[in-house]
């Protein structure tokens, strides 16, 4: 049986937040560098739909350090 979307994503959300923020702390420390290693980062991670939910919420903890 293959996992629908809805559940791939509940089962995997957790993860992706926990992801998306150890990359995002890593923004303070390599400043200029870190989009090129973010980028590289994501680039890495499987299944590609994870990737998609690292990045939505790293789009997100940026949004939010910006306002």
């Amino acid at each position: 049986m293959s996992l629908t979307r809805a559940d791939f994503h509940e089962q995997n959300l957790a993860s992706a937040q926990i992801e998306a923020r150890r990359l995002f702390e890593q923004k303070a420390v390599l400043q200029g560098a870190w989009l090129n290693w973010v980028a590289s980062q994501i680039y890495t991670l499987r299944p590609v739909e994870y990737a998609s939910m690292v990045r939505r919420e790293l789009a997100r903890l940026q949004e939010i350090s910006e306002n």
